[in-house]
């Protein structure tokens, strides 16, 4: 079931050593130090830029170099190239985001959320911390499925997943997933855009659960958390107008469920 992944994945997979190397700087961001580590925005248009720059970021709101949590996350953003990292001191700015206290936040445009860390809060405030921290809640427009990223998935406000199982290394991986990344910040608050990887055998589980197989591949799906059914788009071309109308017809409530997994779809559209 993919309800019981999601448990799974939740309880053992929250300290996953991953090791990246990070590098970026976006050029509305004002860096006041030129030894820092990481850019410096100074003003809320600075951080509007930043945060606008990409599907996720991260914003430490730290008061200097010498707060708890500050080289913790300069360390960390060394580790994450995923996710771009930068630091506000400005208090003023921090009200902007009903923030009081020392946080490090991610923003992410997929479901509009602002996920903190309070620093005040944390027992432990330790780089492999903070890396999980934001690799849980990386979640984007549209989110390559793992066990680090269900987390934030399943996390999230929004619990209704359109899923694109695909095969990466076939042709039309790659071309799909820009497909519907581009047309997931439609549905932005009311679903999340999910890729399951069909030739990792880790995800064998969510493809029996749609009652797919790896060899029937591509195929997209729509999973609601709430009431734990499924969807899925009938056998055909993936165009962005037939999974557009797909969505939308889920959000009308007028798709028939799959009822079992190796069931035929019956989804009319």
């Amino acid at each position: 079931m993919w309800r019981l992944v999601k448990k799974k994945l939740s309880r053992n997979n929250r300290n996953m050593p991953i090791t990246l190397f990070f590098a970026f700087l976006v050029s509305s961001v004002i860096a006041t130090d030129k030894d820092s580590a990481l850019p410096t925005l100074n003003d809320t248009k600075a951080a509007e830029a930043f945060i606008n720059s990409a599907d996720v970021v991260v914003i430490g709101f730290l008061e200097g170099e010498d707060s708890r949590g500050y080289s913790e996350l300069t360390a960390a953003a060394k580790r994450v190239n995923s996710v771009p990292v930068a630091i506000c001191t400005v208090k003023e700015v921090w009200a902007d985001y009903s923030l009081s206290s020392g946080t490090i936040t991610v923003f992410r445009k997929a479901d509009n959320h602002q996920e903190n860390l309070v620093v005040a809060d944390a027992k432990k405030l330790e780089t492999d911390g903070i890396v999980n921290f934001i690799l849980i809640n990386e979640v984007r427009y549209i989110t390559e499925y793992n066990q680090v990223t269900a987390v934030g998935l399943f996390k999230s406000e929004v619990k209704s997943h359109l899923l694109l199982f695909a095969n990466r290394g076939s042709k039309e991986y790659t071309e799909l997933k820009e497909r519907l990344r581009a047309l997931a910040p439609e549905f932005t608050g009311k679903l999340l855009f999910v890729l399951i990887n069909g030739a990792e055998k880790s995800n064998s589980r969510s493809l029996d659960y749609f009652g797919l197989k790896s060899k029937n591949l591509p195929r997209v799906g729509i999973y609601d958390g709430d009431s734990d059914r499924k969807w899925l788009l009938p056998e055909g071309e993936i165009s962005t107008d037939r999974v557009q109308e797909f969505c939308q017809s889920f959000l009308r409530g007028e798709l028939k469920e799959v009822k079992q997994a190796g069931a035929k779809a019956k989804t009319e559209l």
